[in-house]
């Protein structure tokens, strides 16, 4: 059974991946499943922290990238929007390079609320990042 508002959530899932901060350092949006979503990011140099591996903030971005757009993939978005409360990472395997994996599954969905988890895999399917997500559902306000 779906978890998702729309019956067709792919096409919500290109929509959601153009433009901003994710775009701009490469997140990409790659997969969707009947209750998780996929997201990736290729590590490069420009994304790592002084010592040469990836930086945390960049797992971190990634993780709330997939959470953020699947929480709101769950909704109704011509009456409700989720936004960001509460992100804890936890930094488990250093990575230098290659293409590596968030995928967000929900730990509960309300009416007010989300709880996401995402862990992070590198293409040998090691864990290297595990991260909650906590979103709050809130309603659409009128265009200003």
């Amino acid at each position: 059974m779906s978890i998702w508002f729309n019956d067709s959530p792919r096409e919500s899932l290109q929509r959601a991946a153009a433009g901003g901060f994710a775009d701009h350092i490469g997140v990409r949006l790659a997969d969707i499943g009947p209750d998780y979503l996929c997201a990736t990011l290729e590590v490069t140099p420009q994304l790592h922290q002084p010592y040469g591996v990836l930086h945390g903030g960049a797992s971190a971005a990634l993780a709330e990238t997939a959470g953020s757009v699947a929480a709101n993939l769950c909704v109704d978005p011509q009456r409700f929007m989720c936004l960001g409360q509460e992100l804890n990472v936890n930094h488990l395997r250093p990575v230098i390079a290659g293409v590596i994996c968030a995928t967000a599954r929900p730990f509960h969905i309300g009416h007010r609320s989300q709880v996401w988890g995402i862990e992070i895999r590198d293409a040998a399917e090691r864990l290297i990042c595990v991260s909650r997500l906590t979103m709050a559902v809130v309603p659409c306000r009128a265009a200003a």
